[in-house]
């Protein structure tokens, strides 16, 4: 599938000003070494790193958690307390050398030479400040300027990272913005005292993908503008791809390689980076095929990687679904005032239908604040709809009682996103796989520890982890663990919520074969709730698109993928990240815009809507 020559609209081929690499770098960085002061040693995290960024130049630094990309460049800014931890080496920004100024010239340098962006926009701004004033203070510390001057360019700032009706939104504070949206205003806050150097930690992690694909446009075209160079920290190849001129590979604390970023895609020589190439997951790979397949996975000693198997198809077509739901509605009251009248309600899902069977994943997928999640929740009644039927391996959910309700949901387990916490942190991993077999009342003690020591093994852990508690175990395994609980009571269904997204990309693909292997040889039908096309298109059968709290599209993942009718299904998809270096100078031209409110007034009925039929099974919804 040719998304560039099947939605032209979307994007804009633009020449990215040349890098000049005669020229001094902007910063050169010379055998940086940090190392954390831990049991009263030194423990060294990162080991002899050397690199250049040009003028104008993108420098991507890839690799997942624990690898030493973002502490690379928090003791490029000095960021890291002084008490326990130590940075060697050479930091060189136009000349001086950042490990060797006093403090108080290092303040100056940080927002007014080299600027920052993170991960979470939220934890970054403060909350009792308007944005406008957050921006302006860091104009008035970084230069002599006016308040009113300030202000003004503030609001200019504002305009230029495509923040609409700016002067408006100048009094507002961070929680009326937007994840994207407040993300714009950490980009304009870097921007602010034309820094020669922007250092943008994962700054699209969080963001759902069509946001994501806006934000990326942004940072090309401010560089573009302003001329500066960027040092882009992520996990995700696909973002390297689009951004990056060149690419440094960190493998625990190491740089294992480097190089210009096309090299490293089309000829990466280190298994470790054939290994993160071989677990993104490509949009349209899956074309001609109709059922699931595994993600492929990489053997980390020689770099070979490991022959695909294809799942086989378990779903059986004629049997009555395994969970049917039908005109599912669920609001959420607002209520003000003194008396806390009703004023309104949250319309998070309405009407919405659908079937699963057994062995078969249907897929769930559209942006935050889409409903996803809360149709997830309804079904599983953690939430109580407002109207709709809900029927799980023949149970009318609906009606149940408390105590029906509980023995209902032996058929139906639910994996959340963090499994950390969803697990109790005083109970060993072993007793918490144990608890609902034993609540229940299905067996003995000694038979929940057999049946545990089996799952484990299952989800590729062993017994003898039983003991150890959640914080011992890394985030892939934490979710291993909470697979198996959910399998502990032999349920018909699993509703997966964004169970993967919080994942590196290897781990991710782990955890996607897992779940794929279990439903192969336990015929267990997923609902699996996401935002990440790519992963979608993998692993379903069929696909869902929800837009404000209905579903927008429906159908096979064939036909949704690749003849999708939804405007909004292809916005989706034009927005994924795709890993080919030669997307560098491709813009997707992206409107920008919210994701309208969900929020309507008292009495408000929604309108009816029609579905028109593509194929058979494949229905869109007509706007």
């Amino acid at each position: 599938m040719n998304l560039i020559g099947d939605k032209p609209a979307l994007y804009l081929a633009t020449e990215k000003a040349p890098v000049s690499r005669s020229a001094a770098p902007v910063l050169a960085v010379r055998n940086l070494t940090t190392s954390f002061r831990v049991n009263g040693g030194w423990k060294t995290v990162i080991r002899d790193i050397s690199f250049d960024v040009a003028p104008r130049e993108t420098v991507a630094i890839v690799g997942e958690s624990g690898s030493g990309k973002s502490v690379t460049s928090l003791s490029i800014m000095r960021l890291l307390p002084p008490a326990s931890s130590r940075i060697e080496g050479q930091v060189v920004l136009r000349g001086r050398d950042l490990l060797a100024l006093p403090e108080e010239d290092m303040r100056r340098v940080r927002g007014n030479d080299i600027a920052m962006i993170f991960q979470e926009p939220m934890t970054s701004l403060n909350p009792i400040f308007q944005i406008g004033k957050q921006i302006a203070e860091a104009l008035t510390v970084h230069t002599d300027i006016s308040e009113s001057a300030a202000k003004a360019e503030a609001i200019r700032l504002l305009e230029k990272v495509r923040i609409p009706n700016a002067r408006n939104r100048f009094d507002e504070y961070p929680h009326q913005f937007s994840g994207g949206m407040r993300q714009r205003v950490m980009i304009a806050m870097a921007l602010a005292s034309r820094p020669k150097l922007l250092i943008a930690d994962e700054p699209t992690t969080a963001l759902d993908v069509t946001i994501q694909g806006q934000i990326l446009d942004l940072i090309k075209t401010l560089q573009d503008e302003e001329g500066m160079s960027v040092l882009f920290i992520t996990h995700d190849m696909g973002v390297v791809a689009e951004v990056a001129d060149r690419t440094i590979v960190m493998y625990r604390g190491d740089a294992v390689e480097t190089g210009e970023t096309g090299d490293i895609f089309h000829r990466g020589k280190h298994p470790y980076t054939r290994a993160l190439l071989s677990a993104v997951p490509r949009l349209g790979s899956m074309g001609g095929r109709d059922l699931p397949l595994r993600f492929p996975t990489v053997d980390m000693t020689t770099g070979e990687q490991v022959p695909l198997a294809e799942v086989s198809d378990t779903v059986a077509r004629t049997k009555r679904p395994v969970l049917e739901v039908k005109d599912l509605t669920t609001r959420f009251d607002i209520r003000s005032g003194l008396f806390g009248r009703k004023t309104g309600a949250v319309h998070a899902v309405e009407n919405v239908s659908f079937a699963l069977f057994e062995g078969e994943t249907l897929s769930i997928v559209g942006e935050s604040g889409c409903g996803k999640s809360t149709t997830g929740r309804s079904v599983t009644r953690l939430i109580t709809p407002t109207s709709g039927s809900v029927t799980v391996d023949g149970h009318d959910v609906m009606g149940l009682n408390q105590s029906a309700l509980r023995k209902m949901r032996r058929s139906i387990q639910m994996i959340f996103q963090d499994p950390y916490a969803s697990l109790n942190p005083r109970l060993s991993i072993g007793a918490a796989i144990m608890e609902p077999f034993i609540q229940h009342s299905i067996g003995t003690k000694a038979q929940a520890r057999d049946k545990t020591a089996m799952l484990l093994a299952k989800v590729g852990l062993s017994a003898d982890m039983m003991t150890r508690f959640p914080h011992e175990f890394s985030g892939g395994q934490r979710q291993r663990i909470a697979i198996a609980r959910a399998l502990m009571l032999d349920p018909k269904v699993i509703v997966a919520d964004e169970a993967v997204s919080a994942l590196d990309v290897s781990i991710k693909a782990q955890v996607c074969n897992l779940l794929l292997d279990l439903q192969q040889s336990l015929n267990v039908a997923f609902l699996f709730i996401s935002h990440d096309m790519a992963v979608v298109e993998r692993v379903s059968h069929r696909v869902a698109v929800m837009y404000l709290g209905e579903i927008v599209e429906i159908g096979s993942r064939a036909a949704v993928f690749e003849n999708p009718q939804h405007e909004y299904t292809r916005k989706l998809m034009a927005a994924v990240p795709v890993p080919d270096p030669a997307r560098r100078s491709i813009k997707r031209n992206m409107v920008v815009d919210e994701l309208k409110s969900p929020i309507r007034p008292v009495g408000f009925n929604p309108p009816a809507r029609q579905y028109h039929e593509a194929s058979p099974g494949h229905l869109f919804r007509v706007d």
